[in-house]
């Protein structure tokens, strides 16, 4: 069964109650007395762990450092340490209710001065322009203890979802930056505070004068398990309890069917991020004709890949943003394969002959840039589609590069055919639309999916503009546009799979990818 929206949020009530039921049994336990460690696998070291920077593993920093809110399910912004929120003046003005009662892990005391410190720590620099917020900010005022104001130039899209990042909009300490300013230690409100850290592990304990509820167990240890198989061994052994998370220590559809078989528990979340194929026609002559981009599109059997290669785990994706994320669209059924429609469109744009059609003497040849180290099994679905554009005559070529190269080339747009990831809840889906797809916003990561200054641009930019009641049918507009133009091919929703040990009771996928699932666990000794 797909999952929409409707279906997600049906499901939401009986989260809640799940998510009550397992609040008061940690209560209990810890009310009983907290003990145990929770073993989770990170496929590299944690990193500089300051939220102003972009190295650390956002799970690890999630750990210790709080936002003003949290993005809850199905994008629900809820209060953290701040309490209440007013957004007036169309959009430019906020007014923020502090949280009380709450200390930093060194003591310090989390009030309107040191709320004011962070902000200024990012909000208004060049170098955090790529957020609105900080973009369009203009000044700050400090009402009273406990209250703060926020001004900006401009509305600012999606605020409330901006102020849940994980960086750099988390807080840290005054008192954690040495004399010059600058980082030093990691020191924030959260549950966890950091008691070791090397290239082998982080090592952590609960904040006994932790805000809100905590922990029901004493110790967290995030032990540095580079290789995949190793991790897999590692958890059946009993070394670790925890593994999966896409940016913690990914698990394969195939590894998650390997455990499922030995009896470990997998828990499989639909996610809200999307494989999507983008075409470069700046770069193949033949991608400009939308006939052919259509042809390759429902040339691919997305059922297929999503059984056969994620093992049943994903699910075929017919838009840009599943259904589990707000102003996702429209939501269409995933394209079924038709080879016989495919070659008529080939044949309708010029392109004839077998076994691989040409068009002027030249053959429709494609050249298709997989990164296995970026994209987990993205070499197999790519030879999975070599085959499906042989039966209707596109000559595919296959070239794999390592992560780092991934990223050159995407820049330089040294591909005719390549897989892109959305960026997943919070950021989606403006974070992708303007990061992947809007020609003035300078990506210098992951590239461009698609851009169209004459047609496209504007789209985005109305919808980025838009507020309240006219968010949702300006960026449809943006939707209706990549559709009616197969500007794209999306082709699956990328499952969320975790694996755990039978210690864990009480387990859950955390809402983004970018958080750690440390709540609601129960360790069973």
């Amino acid at each position: 069964m797909s999952v929409n929206r409707r279906t997600f949020l049906q499901g939401a009530g009986g989260a809640v109650a799940l998510a009550l039921a397992q609040g008061a049994l940690s209560k209990i336990a810890y009310a009983q007395g907290a003990s145990g460690t929770l073993r989770v696998a990170i496929a590299k070291p944690a990193g500089n762990l300051d939220p102003q920077s972009h190295y650390a593993i956002w799970a690890i920093q999630d750990l210790m450092f709080e936002p003003l809110v949290k993005y809850g399910k199905g994008g629900q912004i809820e209060p953290c340490l701040a309490t209440d929120w007013k957004i007036e003046d169309g959009g430019k003005t906020l007014h923020l209710t502090l949280r009380q009662g709450v200390m930093f892990q060194d003591g310090t005391k989390f009030d309107a001065a040191a709320c004011k410190w962070n902000l200024e720590r990012w909000m208004g620099l060049d170098q955090f322009s790529w957020m609105n917020c900080s973009k369009h900010f203009q000044s700050l005022d400090v009402v009273d203890d406990y209250h703060i104001t926020l001004h900006f130039k401009d509305p600012v899209l999606a605020l409330m979802q901006e102020l849940s990042y994980t960086r750099p909009t988390r807080f840290l300490s005054p008192k954690s930056v040495g004399a010059d300013g600058k980082f030093k230690e990691p020191v924030g409100t959260g549950p966890w505070v950091q008691v070791s850290a090397d290239d082998s592990q982080s090592v952590f304990e609960h904040f006994d004068g932790y805000w809100g509820d905590k922990p029901t167990y004493e110790r967290l240890e995030a032990k540095v398990i580079p290789d995949a198989r190793s991790r897999v061994a590692a958890l059946r052994s009993g070394e670790i309890d925890l593994i999966g998370g896409f940016w913690i220590a990914p698990l394969t559809p195939e590894e998650g069917k390997q455990l499922e078989a030995a009896g470990v528990n997998v828990v499989v979340d639909p996610g809200n991020v999307t494989l999507v194929m983008a075409f470069n026609p700046d770069r193949a002559e033949a991608l400009k004709d939308p006939q052919v981009r259509k042809a390759v599109s429902i040339g691919i059997d997305r059922a297929a890949i999503s059984k056969v290669l994620y093992h049943g785990y994903a699910k075929p994706a017919g838009n840009m943003f599943s259904g589990a994320l707000p102003y996702a669209g429209t939501q269409y059924d995933p394209p079924v394969r038709d080879a016989a429609a495919a070659s008529a469109l080939l044949e309708k744009a010029g392109w004839t002959g077998s076994p691989i059609r040409s068009k002027n003497g030249k053959p429709l040849t494609l050249e298709l840039v997989v990164s296995p180290d970026a994209v987990p099994g993205s070499r197999v679905i790519a030879e999975v589609i070599q085959s499906e554009m042989k039966e209707i005559g596109i000559d595919l070529v296959i070239r794999s590069v390592d992560h780092a190269s991934k990223h050159t080339d995407m820049l330089e747009q040294k591909y005719d055919l390549g897989f892109f990831l959305t960026y997943g809840a919070p950021y989606d889906p403006f974070g992708s639309i303007v990061g992947l797809c809007l020609s003035t916003f300078h990506n210098d990561v992951e590239g461009k999916l698609v851009t169209d200054p004459v047609n496209l641009d504007p789209l985005i930019n109305a919808a980025t503009a838009a507020t309240g009641d006219q968010i949702q049918p300006t960026i449809q507009k943006v939707y209706d546009w990549l559709r009616d133009n197969d500007a794209i091919a999306p082709l699956v929703y990328v499952p969320s799979i975790w694996a755990h040990s039978k210690r864990i009771q009480g387990f859950t996928s955390p809402v983004t990818e970018y958080d750690m699932p440390y709540e609601n666990i129960v360790l069973a000794e």
